[in-house]
């Protein structure tokens, strides 16, 4: 875990050199369709070049990406919101155990039992059912707010971006986690408000992530002097998107600027996506294939993503992923006490598995944009 979060604090743009997944057309198509659409923001729509890269020693030992929601969802995890007597139970104060190691128990959870709050980190300061904001999937009538002012220790402003982690109940539902020979993926919806909305802070604002597991050599205290020793065992790791915004009032541009930044390449360093160009909704998605590999893509609007949406595929950390344990968000502030996260609104996310075994219940591949 120490070479995880020292190598997590690189970031570093890469070049091309991607595989391309079935049937994938050159990406500067998908931008220029990114273009043509209705702008409902002051974002700049100058630069619309994505820099990604497979970091593969061997591209050619990967494997085909799969666009997320292909083959069966997985019935009794994630949610639709749609229920109007939805509620979380905050259990406040919230956990912090990456701060000050207080996990400050019991957890916050929802009353369906789909959602917790993470012990690391602690959920959202606002989890709140809401009308699904305009231009969303037809025939949704509640998604989910989440928003935060203490990011970090609660009523105690930092001054320092903190982040707050709201989770997915997949591998307790299920009672078990995913194998990667499975081939899970997870869609879901975000909606972007007008950027005048947006907290008035470059850095990231929002994430869209997954708790993934592998074997690997890890670092452990011994003995009563807690002598460091590095072993195999199993590494839990979280690859996946975040919204990053470049406020204008502090790069002293024209225009304020956002992309999606990407977690991770094989050494651990973030490196830049596709920009956004428009605000609104947005479906964002991933999918692990069972060479382990993670691949990402993302489109304006709420239809399914297609190949078309396709970013890029990576081993995030060098990994290869064996297990999938669920998947969450982020929500990130400034901590001063004063300004308030980015309100970002959820709806309708799904998991999904290619290859389902173990007894899993599914459904057929759902189109989405229907209810």
């Amino acid at each position: 875990m120490i070479l995880i979060k020292r190598l997590q604090s690189l970031f570093a743009n890469c070049n091309t050199g991607q595989p391309n997944p079935v049937g994938h057309t050159a990406r500067t198509n998908q931008f220029n369709r990114v273009a043509k659409r209705p702008a409902i923001s002051t974002l700049s729509i100058a630069c619309l070049s994505c820099v990604v890269s497979t970091g593969l020693a061997n591209p050619a030992n990967a494997q085909r990406p799969i666009v997320p929601g292909t083959g069966s969802e997985i019935i009794g995890v994630a949610d639709d919101f749609e229920d109007p007597s939805w509620q979380y139970v905050p259990n406040n104060p919230k956990s912090t155990e990456d701060i000050d190691e207080n996990q400050r128990g019991p957890m916050g959870k929802s009353t369906n039992g789909r959602w917790y709050e993470g012990i690391k980190r602690g959920h959202p300061d606002i989890v709140r059912r809401v009308p699904t904001p305009p231009g969303g999937l037809p025939g949704s009538n509640g998604s989910l707010l989440l928003r935060s002012k203490f990011t970090g220790i609660p009523g105690q402003a930092s001054g320092t971006m903190h982040q707050d982690d709201f989770i997915c109940n997949v591998q307790y539902r299920l009672k078990r986690r995913i194998d990667i020979s499975e081939a899970p993926s997870v869609t879901t919806r975000v909606f972007l408000p007008p950027v005048a909305e947006w907290e008035n802070r470059s850095g990231p604002h929002f994430g869209f992530r997954l708790a993934l597991e592998t074997t690997a050599m890890i670092e452990k205290e011994v003995g009563f002097f807690k002598r460091k020793v590095e072993e195999l065992g199993n590494e839990i790791y979280w690859p996946g998107m975040f919204v990053e915004f470049e406020s204008k009032n502090q790069t002293r541009r024209a225009d304020d600027y956002a992309y999606l930044r990407i977690r991770s390449n094989k050494n651990g360093g973030d490196f830049r996506g596709p920009q956004i160009t428009t605000t609104g909704w947005w479906t964002l998605g991933m999918s692990v294939t069972p060479d382990g590999m993670v691949h990402y893509y993302a489109s304006p609007g709420v239809d399914d993503l297609t190949e078309d949406d396709y970013i890029t595929s990576q081993f995030p950390y060098s990994y290869r992923a064996e297990r999938f344990r669920t998947f969450f968000y982020n929500v990130c502030s400034a901590d001063d006490g004063q300004r308030w996260s980015t309100s970002f609104v959820v709806d309708d996310p799904k998991v999904f598995v290619l290859r389902p075994k173990g007894g899993l219940k599914t459904a057929g591949r759902s189109t989405r944009t229907t209810r």
